[in-house]
């Protein structure tokens, strides 16, 4: 399989501010994430580039960059794919994830910015109104959205960096897991038990809350790996 012109890359532009390489592997990793460049996609230097607009030397940066991160192979002599979802891998994920999320959602509920608590309310509102209108993508992008507030709230801003290359893998999962009709709805509470507990000063609650949170996906992961066998290793 080659990238083709419905997987959305046509449009994409580099923004002022950003190199070319770091912008193409944004959007490329974007369009793994969401499953619109599936599992087993081969990848085309020159295809992506000329609908980006680009060179083909930062579209090979970008695609080293995604390798590194174990979301595409380079195959010498034969070409770039992206791989299939590991289970291994997104539960590694999540383990550092917990490990980060779980420290920074007790210091939030020591102390918390009011002018993100504030956003934070904002960010659920759009959730709910991804849920209403089935957007499951406007949804993740809402989910990553109220963590990022979580931890630049509780004034630990750089832990998010720490796990935003490796999110990834669970992100995929994510996407599969948000296909669910009750999963939303599901998520949604989880958010709002994780804010209350913070709202409250509560650490063990806020530290049960989310660990309760990252450890949803482990439940659904057997259902939602025997359902799409052909996106998983």
């Amino acid at each position: 399989m080659t990238v083709t012109k419905d997987m959305n890359l046509d449009s994409l532009k580099i923004e002022t501010g950003e190199t070319a390489a770091a912008q193409v592997e944004k959007d490329l990793r974007e369009a793994i994430v969401r499953l619109e460049l599936a599992p087993g996609t081969r990848l085309s230097e020159q295809e992506i580039a000329t609908r980006m607009g680009v060179s083909r030397q930062p579209v090979r940066e970008a695609l080293i960059a995604l390798g590194k991160s174990k979301l595409v192979e380079i195959r010498p002599n034969r070409g770039t794919v992206v791989v299939r979802i590991s289970a291994r891998q997104m539960m590694e994920a999540r383990f550092v994830r917990e490990a980060i999320e779980v420290a920074v959602a007790r210091r939030a509920s020591e102390s918390f910015d009011g002018w993100t608590r504030r956003r934070i309310d904002t960010i659920i509102a759009r959730q709910k109104a991804a849920m209403e209108a089935h957007d499951h993508n406007a949804f993740r992008r809402e989910d990553e959205q109220f963590h990022i507030a979580i931890a630049e709230g509780a004034g630990c801003g750089l832990a998010w960096n720490a796990i935003s290359d490796i999110k990834a893998h669970m992100d995929r999962v994510c996407n599969l897991q948000l296909r669910h009709p009750d999963s939303m709805t599901r998520l949604i509470a989880e958010h709002e038990a994780i804010i209350a507990a913070i709202d409250a000063k509560d650490v063990s609650a806020a530290d049960a809350a989310m660990r309760c949170h990252l450890n949803g996906i482990l439940t659904d992961l057997p259902q939602i790996e025997a359902s799409n066998p052909d996106l998983f290793e």
